[in-house]
């Protein structure tokens, strides 16, 4: 059934919490605080029906999916969570102001998940939504988290920041622009001072006040990092980065910008999407903004697609096997697996392409696949003993069927076909102590020899050791072709 439901009245803010692929059931009668009333429930079933219609488009933000139900006793919202994390602002129906939230927790932890961030190169991360504030922030999720957001968008700020005339008074040996006579005559000529000329004219330069203001941010930023060593080495490097960043503003003093300063940047005519996501990350470090979540200041809603997440983590741990084993990865993240399906005749409504995850190459061996970041593995692990069963039965063999599909794509004589499922370190330590990491399958072929895998990895920063038995699985199979 999930968590216990949480007391609310019209008004209050709160929020929603799960994990990803979790359900809970929450009463929409203590939900909406209409326990005092004598006859809730039908109350109950058009608030929740009005929720969900007016934040059907928050919920899609984070693959959630929230319908109403009755038991008879009482009206539920069964909010069902997918693949994605993250934390966004849901309007009230009682005032259509965003007074509740949602917060979607990964439920994989982020001590884990940080220093995979960091090994993936930060192939990908955290999406900062252009959205209301959520009345809360998450302070379980580590600073670090928004720090490399902020330190990305100052970076792509400094790269792209544009000269402009500022108006500068200057002395010169020879006049410029305005001279300031009166100055001249009165500071300069009595003292003898006759080739420093007072003058003030339009000069081609940085915008000193803003790269100030990034200074100041990225200072900030590194004040913050440095309390979080602790999460791993990989805080070093987003400190190594703040630093660089600092070298290019080293000749503008440090800045923090008034409310009016953000207002006239923000004006600008000519604005880019990159100032703006800049300036906004300088306004996030001055008010101290965490990501949205479940403590009491307000929060960034954001997201990061847990899938994509993965898919990351399983290439960068195939790097390291394709590496040792000397074979040759494309990646389908940056469409390098993208095999078309010509329709004939065309037809726009279907599928047009198959795109594998990841492809390994040998010289007469092919490797393709497919990362699922989904519960299966525990599940089927343990028999499947969930309500349901059928399901996930069902989806598996969806998954199955997927990345059998792709073999099509090889010709060469040994195809291998690999389903790949995120498990805990320890559950990963477990099956590898009892050689029960691989389930492998074979399916006949006349032509060639097709082989079915199915493991799981780790979900911690540990990718050279992941890839050990990855190694050693796809040796054995390529010794029997030498």
């Amino acid at each position: 059934m999930g968590r216990k439901p949480v007391a609310s009245s019209p008004g209050q803010n709160i929020c929603l919490e799960l994990e990803d692929y979790s359900t809970r059931d929450t009463s929409a009668v203590e939900f909406f605080g209409l326990k005092a009333g004598r006859d809730p429930q039908p109350q109950a079933a058009r608030l929740a029906e009005q929720f969900i219609v007016q934040n059907r488009p928050f919920f899609d933000l984070l693959s959630v999916a929230v319908s109403r139900d009755y038991d008879g006793s009482d009206v539920w919202l069964r909010v069902e969570t997918g693949n994605a994390v993250g934390a966004v602002p849901l309007l009230s129906p009682f005032s259509a102001k965003p007074d509740f939230g949602l917060v979607v927790q990964p439920r994989f932890p982020w001590k884990g998940i940080g220093p995979m961030l960091a090994e993936t190169g930060w192939a990908v991360s955290p999406a900062l939504l252009r959205l209301p504030l959520l009345k809360r922030s998450e302070r379980r999720v580590p600073p670090w988290v928004l720090a490399f957001t902020v330190l990305a968008r100052l970076k792509a700020l400094l790269d792209k920041l544009e000269r402009r005339f500022e108006v500068t008074e200057q002395e010169v040996s020879a006049p410029k622009g305005a001279v300031l006579w009166e100055q001249y005559a009165v500071r300069h000529m009595a003292r003898g001072r006759f080739l420093d000329v007072p003058c003030r004219f339009p000069d081609l330069r940085d915008d000193r006040r803003l790269k100030g203001a990034i200074r100041y941010a990225v200072e900030r930023q590194i004040q913050s990092l440095e309390t979080q060593r602790e999460h791993g080495g990989f805080i070093q490097a987003l400190i190594a980065l703040a630093e660089m960043l600092l070298m290019k503003v080293h000749g503008a003093p440090a800045c923090r910008p008034s409310p009016r300063e953000f207002d006239s940047w923000l004006r600008q005519s000519l604005k880019s999407d990159v100032l703006v996501e800049g300036v906004q990350a300088i306004e996030w470090t001055v008010e101290e903004r965490g990501l949205a979540g479940l403590s009491d200041l307000e929060g960034i809603p954001w997201t990061m697609p847990m899938e994509q997440f993965f898919e990351a983590w399983v290439e960068t741990i195939f790097r390291a096997v394709a590496v040792r084993t000397g074979g040759s990865l494309k990646a389908g993240r940056k469409r390098e697996t993208v095999a078309p399906l010509l329709w004939d005749p065309p037809y726009l409504g279907s599928q047009r392409s198959l795109v594998p995850d990841l492809i390994l190459e040998h010289e007469q061996c092919t490797l393709i696949v497919d990362a699922k970041y989904k519960r299966h593995w525990e599940e089927i692990r343990h028999g499947l003993r969930t309500n349901h069963e059928d399901a996930i039965r069902e989806e598996h063999r969806h998954d199955i069927h997927q990345v059998l599909a792709y073999a099509n794509l090889s010709e060469k004589p040994v195809v291998v076909c690999c389903l790949i499922y995120p498990c805990t370190a320890a559950t990963w330590a477990s099956l590898l102590e009892r050689r029960r990491l691989f389930h492998q399958a074979e399916i006949p072929q006349r032509s060639r020899r097709l082989s079915l895998w199915l493991t799981a990895v780790p979900m911690c920063a540990a990718a050279e050791r992941a890839a050990g038995p990855i190694v050693e699985k796809l040796r054995e199979t390529l010794s029997v072709l030498q």
